[in-house]
């Protein structure tokens, strides 16, 4: 049986990007379910906040600078994110490796700054609802900052070998600057949460 191709594809791309990537669209499943994870602890907060009028629960005010210094870093490093996309985008090699580094230490200074923001709470996880609420959602927030600030910082070393070549790379970045764009707009709502619908009473 003589056999002809119904459709030559070999000029096809061999990787793609954005939504036309299979892994966009499992970073975008995770992000939905951990979207929901944080609707659900905020709901929770909510919740025992209409329980009593005096929400804290006598427990001193929180110190909102480390908070507001962190959602501030977390704002000015969407700048560099996008331009690390559109590079992506071109697959430009050496600016994509700059921009790789830059987001790790950008992500990076956040963290640092998270260490000194838990105390700043002015009370402890066991202390009463109040305190347990917080410590959950700030806790929540870091788990992820953690998580893509090491995913961020493992992509950064691929890109400096030999792997950096293979196109899947460059779709990579483009989820990983994607999934950074959801931690730091979930972080906001979080932050209005601990810092500041409190002080509205």
């Amino acid at each position: 049986m003589k056999q002809r191709p119904a459709a030559d594809l070999s000029g096809l791309p061999s990787f793609g990007l954005g939504p036309r990537s299979p892994t966009w669209w499992g970073t975008l499943g995770f992000m939905a379910l951990e979207g929901m994870g944080f609707a659900l602890a905020a709901g929770a907060y909510l919740y025992l906040a209409t329980l009593w009028p005096n929400w804290r629960l006598s427990a001193p005010e929180p110190n909102h600078w480390p908070g507001t210094i962190v959602t501030l870093l977390l704002i000015v490093s969407l700048v560099p994110n996008h331009l690390l996309n559109r590079y992506a985008k071109q697959c430009a090699i050496g600016p994509v490796r700059i921009g790789m580094v830059v987001m790790s230490l950008l992500g990076s200074v956040p963290l640092i700054v998270r260490w000194f923001e838990f105390p700043a709470l002015n009370i402890y996880w066991d202390t009463n609802a109040y305190g347990s609420m917080l410590w959950v959602l700030l806790g929540l927030h870091t788990i992820h900052l953690i998580t893509d600030v090491g995913d961020t910082i493992v992509l950064t070393v691929l890109m400096f070998t030999r792997h950096a070549y293979s196109g899947r790379r460059f779709g990579d970045v483009g989820d990983n600057v994607f999934y950074w764009d959801f931690v730091v707009l979930t972080w906001i709502p979080i932050y209005l949460l601990i810092y500041w619908v409190p002080r509205l009473g």
